[in-house]
């Protein structure tokens, strides 16, 4: 018993969808790490900011 399967591609719904004309951009490992690096010290300055000036008014407001 033999099986006969013909596997043709539509190339009209992938440009109907609009894959075929816009390309897709992907960003390398290591500018990911520097974007992520840079995000997580700026989150970590801007958090040690934000506590530094909580603790000056809390602390000098009670006497």
């Amino acid at each position: 018993m033999a099986t006969n399967i013909t596997i043709i591609k539509d190339a009209g719904a992938d440009a109907a969808r609009g894959a075929s004309q816009t390309p897709v951009r992907k960003l390398p490992g290591w500018l990911w790490f520097v974007a992520l690096w840079c995000f997580g010290v700026a989150s970590a300055m801007s958090l040690g900011f934000a506590f530094k000036l909580l603790m000056n008014a809390t602390l000098f407001a009670i006497k």
